[in-house]
């Protein structure tokens, strides 16, 4: 028994689809044949799609892009916390050996009611070395953040190399005071004695009493409130 195969005919199926796009009543949808009602929900789907994906997932995108292009930083950041996080009790045994060195450090500093003592100390190195003041006269006193400094200007003659001795004991004071701005000369006229003369200003440092921390960081406030304004 021979088995025959229906034949299609394309031609008169699809003027029979486009027939049934003729004559719609845009007004009536439900009243359309098979084919445009597919044709219509097809392109009210597409139509959806299209504007989720324009007001909803693009605003998605842009964040997923955006955390994307932080991946790298972030990945970094964790390395370098974690390299801190393993090196941890190195890094509390440094911070305590710096804060020891600047407590060190600001011992050396005198306070307010020691600054007469140290200029006593300065004038002593001179007159120890056999210098002749000329001149001695502290200046106004500059306050720092967390310092105040005191220039001094000196004058002083005598031979070469107790010039220089008292430069040495000066930077050797159990305080800190620096010889700035040195000048050296020699006399307008020859001495046999081989005196010179010389000027420097010499800067010693203190730290603040809490009065004047108090005062410093009331400055600051108000420098930095009427920055904002």
């Amino acid at each position: 028994m021979a088995i025959t195969t229906p034949k299609i005919d394309l031609n008169a199926w699809f003027a029979g689809v486009t027939s049934q796009f003729q004559g719609l009543n845009p007004k009536e949808p439900g009243q359309w044949p098979l084919a445009p009602k597919l044709a219509a929900s097809l392109v009210v789907m597409i139509a959806v799609v299209v504007a989720g994906y324009v007001f909803v997932l693009s605003d998605v995108q842009a964040g997923l892009d955006a955390e994307v292009a932080r991946e790298p930083q972030l990945r970094q950041d964790y390395k370098t916390k974690l390299a801190q996080a393993v090196n941890l009790p190195e890094l509390r045994k440094q911070k305590s050996q710096v804060e020891e060195y600047v407590t060190q450090l600001e011992k050396q500093l005198p306070g307010k009611a020691e600054i007469d003592s140290l200029l006593s100390d300065i004038s002593s190195a001179g007159v120890g070395r056999g210098l002749q003041f000329e001149l001695f006269r502290p200046g106004q006193v500059l306050v720092k953040d967390y310092y105040a400094e005191l220039p001094i200007a000196v004058k002083v003659s005598g031979r070469y190399h107790d010039i220089g001795a008292f430069a040495a004991d000066v930077s050797n004071l159990s305080r800190i005071v620096t010889l700035n701005n040195l000048v050296v000369v020699a006399p307008a006229t020859r001495d046999p004695n081989g005196t010179l003369s010389m000027e420097a200003t010499a800067r010693t440092y203190r730290y603040l009493d809490a009065s004047e921390v108090a005062d410093q960081r009331k400055a600051a406030a108000a420098a930095k409130a009427g920055g904002k304004k």
